[in-house]
């Protein structure tokens, strides 16, 4: 049986550490859904649109085939329940540090409570891409800073384009 794993986030934007867990979790799963959250009350730099383009360039330039291997999605509602509805059996959860780790346990638990089928993965980040974050990369970014160690070059090119116009 095909295990399909669901990779939840704003992803936004798309950085190296993204790819890094993402790149695990093909490891442990037969298919990764890259689940890309969407809330009314929360306005993104990017769009779900140009997120999600962005997501498909990064993945064409590592060879990783759109829809074999990886689909992205939405959800706006609970992440239990997101990948529920998509039949996913792990749910990819990266840690960073040890603050991630607390958090990540709690979340985990009460996952477990709602949705016992589903198992909780950990994937720990690779120490070069540890200390990314997408909002401190935002942040960095709209300072005029180089974001080039932290993001795959066609998502740096498209934060610059964003902020140029902004």
């Amino acid at each position: 049986m095909a295990r399909t794993a669901y990779y939840p986030g704003s992803f936004d934007p798309f950085t190296n550490g993204h790819l890094d867990i993402l790149l695990q979790a093909l490891a442990v799963a037969d298919h990764v859904i890259i689940a890309i959250g969407t809330h009314a009350s929360k306005v993104g730099l990017f769009s779900y649109e140009e997120r999600q383009t962005l997501i498909e360039h990064v993945l064409a330039e590592q060879g990783v085939e759109l829809g074999k291997r990886v689909s992205v999605a939405t959800f706006d509602n609970l992440v239990v329940d997101a990948a529920k509805s998509a039949n996913a059996s792990l749910l990819i959860r990266g840690l960073r540090d040890g603050s991630d780790l607390d958090y990540e346990m709690q979340m985990a638990g009460m996952n477990g409570i709602m949705a016992g089928e589903i198992q909780t993965i950990f994937l720990p980040s690779s120490p070069e891409t540890r200390p990314i974050t997408a909002t401190l990369v935002r942040q960095i970014a709209k300072m005029g800073g180089d974001t080039s160690h932290f993001v795959p070059e066609v998502v740096e090119r498209a934060l610059r384009e964003k902020l140029a116009k902004a």
